[in-house]
Formats: structure tokens, sequence, C-alpha cells
């Protein structure tokens, strides 16, 4: 909405291709952007936060954006989407059969019946470690990640170190994240897409027989539905 506003009438592209916005005789407007005197008011805020909100000030003066959309949105990824949703279909899988074959057969279907799907979460596949398995998650070409099981991912995700070092030493960027396997289990790097995103199935701590599917989904952390560590029991 916010790219088609833009095209339409409130900016031109000059000749480097850059996209130029129209800030008529907005005042406000006029002291966010650089221009060739050099006064305190020339430039954005340097702190990122305070960067943004005048930015969203701005955009909401032109009547780009909707408060009360944003506010929305910023309210969905805040609480109802994240690795606590995940972390409840990881603890589900521990316990209901049913539902864990279901989940390694058809994950779209599987969560969606939990209630968790939406952008970014359209195609679903889960993976499960095992003994003689560790399966690990990656987007080597952006930061392709489940929104609505995970939330928005980490830096460290979208980082280029991550993403070209774990395809081709996956063992040792795990150790970094402390996470030490034995020789003989075999590592697994999944490439989400677009079209796929992937969800690991940690395997379940050995001392946790007998546990609500709660007091489970509150030890699954969002890096071990990554594959960049294991679920431990906390001492």
């Amino acid at each position: 909405m916010v790219q088609a506003a833009f095209a339409s009438n409130r900016g031109v592209v000059g000749k480097s291709g850059h996209f130029a916005l129209d800030l008529g005789g907005d005042p406000f407007a006029r002291s966010l952007m650089p221009h060739d005197h050099d006064h305190p008011h020339a430039l954005l805020p340097p702190d990122p936060a305070l960067r943004v909100k005048a930015l969203e000030t701005l955009l909401e003066r032109k009547g780009l954006i909707d408060p009360a959309a944003l506010d929305e949105i910023i309210d969905t990824y805040s609480h109802k989407v994240g690795p606590q949703n995940g972390a409840k279909v990881v603890a589900k899988a521990w316990v209901d059969q049913d539902f864990r074959d279901l989940l390694l057969r058809d994950a779209t279907a599987a969560v969606s019946n939990l209630g968790f799907y939406g952008r970014q979460g359209e195609h679903v596949v889960a993976v499960e470690n095992t003994p003689a398995r560790h399966n690990l998650v990656v987007c080597t070409l952006c930061s392709c990640y489940p929104w609505p099981l995970l939330g928005i991912p980490p830096a460290w995700y979208k980082s280029d170190a991550y993403r070209a070092r774990v395809v081709r030493e996956p063992r040792a960027v795990l150790s970094e994240f402390g996470v030490e396997l034995p020789p003989d289990v075999k590592i697994r790097v999944w490439d989400s897409t677009a079209e796929i995103r992937y969800l690991v199935i940690p395997r379940r701590p050995d001392d946790t027989e007998g546990w609500s599917e709660e007091a489970l989904a509150r030890i699954v952390t969002r890096n071990a539905m990554v594959g960049t560590a294991l679920v431990e029991v906390p001492a």
C-alpha cells in the first residue's frame, strides 16, 4: 500500500534511479531530510528508535499509513505470533502420536489446525531430530522463516556469516552456539525458500516423562526449533 501510494503521486524517480519523496511544504517533513546547510535538524535522528518514530510520523501526516493498522501489525508480531506458538506445536508432537504423524506428513495442515497460519507460514515442513540425525535450518538467499510459528527471525539468522557458513561447516557453527554433537550424528541442513519454511522438532529430554504439554512448551526455545540449540531441562 505504501509503495503504491509513493509511486502514484507522492514522489519522483531521479536520473540515478533513486526515489525522491515529494515533501511539499511540510516543514516537519523537510526537517527530516538532509540538505546543504549544516543545521542540527538537517538529518534524521541518530538513534534508530527516534528515526523510526520520525519517519512513522511523517508517513502518517502524508496519509500513507493508517496508524491503527500499524498498531495492529505491531501487536500481532509482539504478542500473537512468536516462538511460543512453535513451542506448543513441538510439545503436542511429543505427547500426541497422531498429531506427530500428521505434523511430519503435512505440517501446514497440522499447525493450521492449532490456529497457526498466515503470511510467511503458508507452506511449512517439519523435520524431526533423532539420535542419528540433527536438523539445521537456514535461508541462504535471504531470511525466509516461519513467522507464525517462530516470530520475526533473529539478526544472526539473517546474517551473511550464518547463511554462508552453516552450509559449509554446520558442525563448527553448532559448536559456536554451544551445541556439541557426537561424531556419528549426521547433520542435515535445510534451505528455506519463499515456497517452503522448515520447523525443527527437537528431541524430547529424557527426564520429562509425565510432564504436561504446557510444561514441555516452556522449555522449547526458538533456537531449538531452528536447530542451533538442544532442549534442556532447567537446573
